[in-house]
């Protein structure tokens, strides 16, 4: 049940804060009911206070705070703040690079250490990457796809796929679908919805430097982005509050999956007809294994990140839900081996 104000959690004192943390020790699973609606939670609003998700969650502000450290140990959670290209008027790419086993981990490494790449993978028995790519500046793509990749040594082949339309993903990640919540804590936590302005947003430099520290962070105190940005409180605030309103600014959850009980992931390429596409990309954003679809330029005009509990749950899902839809009519399925980039790199983990 949601606690309805601020002072109806900071009544509830020790005495529950002493029975939450005794629940919390003999808890042998590291993600229990409460850390997933805490997941579900920072994925609908990565910036919602401790006191906020402690309020409709119905826990104090202390077991948000633990839970929320601990998930970014047992769980790789971090909440980061990412850039909608389509709302400023650029494109994003899928790259797939074909390469010698040797290079593999070498040129993914030095993908995933630029800033306009993300969800860097290993496929195919470690002879094929594939990266989100989204260049600033066409001269930026320019120089990625026609220049660097294709003189870089040992790189087979470079395929490169512009994103036309997303059916699911950005604001709207897996950890959606998860389902910990409620309707009425979602409905509590869920953002105002964003603008629909199709003109494109113009970032200035203190724009600039807000979203350069967000993407670090999302959910860095506004004291810190005042001193990091050199702005005052009340200007980040504006500026954030603004961003977000036009759809520019999102914040996004990155996480392990396999605490969650999915060990399979993998990458759909689907050759749909063009009369069907529009139908089997809505199909695909409402299955809950899909954490990612977009229309794409190329013979295959669909791909989708989807995530299974195990191989067997993939081939039913290949088999049954894909299998179903009209219009669908080839299917590539590539298994991911290792992920290198989800939305930020850490090399050290």
């Amino acid at each position: 049940m949601i606690v309805r104000s601020r002072e109806s959690v900071v009544r509830v004192g020790p005495r529950r804060e002493e029975r939450e943390r005794a629940v919390e020790s003999r808890t042998t699973d590291p993600l229990d009911p409460l850390d997933l609606k805490l997941l579900q939670a920072l994925q609908l609003d990565g910036r919602a206070a401790y006191s906020r998700l402690a309020e409709v969650l119905g826990v104090s502000d202390q077991t948000v705070a633990r839970r929320y450290r601990r998930l970014r140990t047992t769980a790789g959670l971090r909440v980061l703040g990412m850039t909608d290209e389509s709302r400023l008027g650029r494109q994003s790419w899928v790259v797939r690079l074909r390469c010698t086993p040797d290079a593999a981990e070498q040129l993914a490494a030095a993908l995933a250490r630029r800033p306009d790449t993300s969800y860097i993978g290993l496929f195919s028995g470690g002879t094929e990457l594939m990266c989100a790519m989204k260049p600033r500046s066409s001269q930026e793509r320019d120089e990625l796809l026609f220049d660097r990749l294709p003189r870089t040594p040992r790189v087979i082949s470079v395929s490169a796929h512009c994103l036309l339309h997303s059916f699911y993903g950005g604001p709207l990640g897996w950890l959606n679908k998860l389902r910990a919540l409620d309707p009425e804590e979602e409905a509590a936590l869920t953002p105002s919805p964003v603008g629909t302005s199709s003109d494109p947003v113009t970032l200035d430099a203190a724009d600039e430097a807000l979203l350069a520290v967000l993407r670090r962070d999302g959910r860095t105190p506004l004291t810190e982005l005042q001193k990091s940005t050199g702005q005052t409180e009340s200007a980040v605030k504006r500026r954030l509050d603004r961003l977000r309103a036009c759809g520019v600014l999102y914040f996004d959850v990155q996480n392990d999956y396999a605490p969650l009980g999915h060990t399979t992931d993998a990458m759909l390429w689907l050759t749909v007809a063009p009369s069907a596409l529009d139908r089997v990309g809505r199909a695909l954003a409402g299955h809950p294994e899909v954490g990612f679809a977009a229309a794409v330029t190329g013979q295959a005009n669909i791909v989708a990140a989807v995530l299974c509990r195990d191989t067997g749950a993939l081939y039913t899902y290949l088999s049954e839900r894909i299998g179903g839809l009209d219009g669908v009519q080839a299917v590539e399925t590539v298994l991911t081996l290792r992920q290198i980039k989800q939305l930020s790199y850490e090399p050290a983990r």
